[in-house]
């Protein structure tokens, strides 16, 4: 109980704008991966080299969109939270 009570909420506000924040940061995330993407393979002649950077952008890509989703559900927790505050 000791450590609840040093607990502090955060506020609707912060985490409005931790939701804004994050859906700038994955935004710009998956752009700079469309740009890398687009770039990977300029003035690259090896083949491996070129599987190589297309394997990695994958994975980044796909690690990118599990955090995303990740994010989603943990969004509509709490946006689900809020409706059912109201309703009581």
């Amino acid at each position: 109980s000791h450590i609840m009570s040093e607990y502090v909420r955060m506020t609707d506000t912060e985490r409005d704008q931790i939701d804004q924040d994050a859906q700038v940061f994955m935004r710009t995330c998956a752009d700079a991966i469309h740009q890398l993407r687009a770039e990977a393979h300029r003035g690259v002649q090896s083949a491996q080299v070129k599987e190589h950077r297309t394997a990695v952008l994958d994975f980044i890509e796909d690690y990118l969109k599990r955090v995303c989703k990740l994010y989603s559900e943990q969004r509509a927790i709490r946006v689900k939270r809020v409706i059912d505050k109201k309703r009581l």
